[in-house]
């Protein structure tokens, strides 16, 4: 099990994960089966890997880095957008796979809840032999995405990141990203990775699904048992923030009116990890993630504003 570590370290965050290219469809109620429905659709970058690093620049981390695979198709568009994020980015290009697509259908009600149509595309394809030990250099905290563990390729990569940064004594964190995924994958596999992690933020579905139990405070403070830090996010409810098994705490979320809910998590957790390695306890940091998640989803898309654009 990894051990807890809260205290700010002087050095830079690396995010393992994912980039892949959203293509945001906001439509107005139920779609129509069969016909036509009206919608704004905009092409924009995206991936869960991707926007935390982007967040986590965004919130005042000063170096942050990203490896990721994408396709030759988009791989110049979204270099010049992470870098312009204030991002590092160290982008594998795979010669073969296409650069990964999500089509996100958000209904523009109140809840702008969304749906995600997923081609994970390259994004899905890191390997071992994408991984120095060298990109830990300088890094004080490593987080991986969750999506890494859905295929046998980039699940490998994710054991040699995680094996690499505890020789190193780097904390390792991890957001789960998909319930749906989770369940293909299964859960007990999901948690003989996870007992090894530093950090684990799962949503609060997340956290019931790993767990089993109904209630996310109890399944945030049994997750905390395997993982001396689980932070769950709870959306318009906040996060629950327990630690080695104790009673959760729980952050509020802050005030918004969503436009589109995608990346909000993401945000979350890059604005989060960004405030534990300035020094914040998870409390504050947790409160950190809340206020970048009430930011992002009154945005359209997962990332945060650049400074040259609006």
């Amino acid at each position: 099990m990894g051990q807890e570590v809260t205290a700010g370290r002087n050095g830079a965050l690396l995010v393992v994960g994912d980039v892949v290219t959203d293509v945001v469809a906001r439509h107005q109620g139920p779609l129509a089966a069969g016909t036509d429905t009206a919608a704004a659709i905009r092409t924009l970058p995206g991936g869960a890997g991707a926007n935390v690093a982007c967040w986590a620049a965004h919130t005042g981390c000063a170096d942050v880095r990203l490896l990721a695979r994408v396709g030759v198709d988009a791989a110049a568009w979204h270099e010049r957008e992470l870098v312009a994020a204030g991002v590092r980015p160290r982008l594998v290009v795979d010669p073969t796979a296409p650069t990964g697509t999500v089509i996100c259908l958000v209904d523009t009600s109140a809840a702008a809840e969304r749906t995600f149509l997923t081609d994970s595309g390259a994004s899905l394809r890191l390997e071992p032999a994408d991984w120095s030990d060298g990109l830990l250099d300088g890094v004080a905290r490593l987080h991986l995405s969750g999506y890494l563990l859905f295929t046998e390729p980039s699940r490998e990569l994710a054991e040699t990141a995680l094996a690499a940064a505890r020789r190193c004594g780097v904390p390792v964190s991890l957001d789960p990203a998909s319930a749906g995924f989770l369940v293909r994958l299964g859960v007990d596999r999901f948690l003989a990775f996870a007992q090894r992690l530093d950090v684990l933020l799962p949503s609060r579905a997340e956290a019931c699904l790993l767990t089993g139990l109904p209630d996310p405070v109890d399944a945030a403070a049994k997750l905390s048992r395997l993982v001396p830090l689980v932070v769950a996010k709870a959306g318009a409810d906040g996060a629950l923030v327990a630690r080695s098994g104790g009673t959760p705490v729980r952050v509020p979320a802050a005030p918004a009116v969503p436009r589109d809910t995608t990346g909000a998590g993401d945000a979350f957790t890059g604005a989060f990890l960004a405030a534990l390695l300035a020094g914040a306890d998870p409390e504050k940091a947790a409160a950190e993630g809340c206020r970048a998640g009430a930011q992002a989803v009154q945005r359209v898309g997962g990332r945060p504003p650049c400074p040259d654009r609006p």
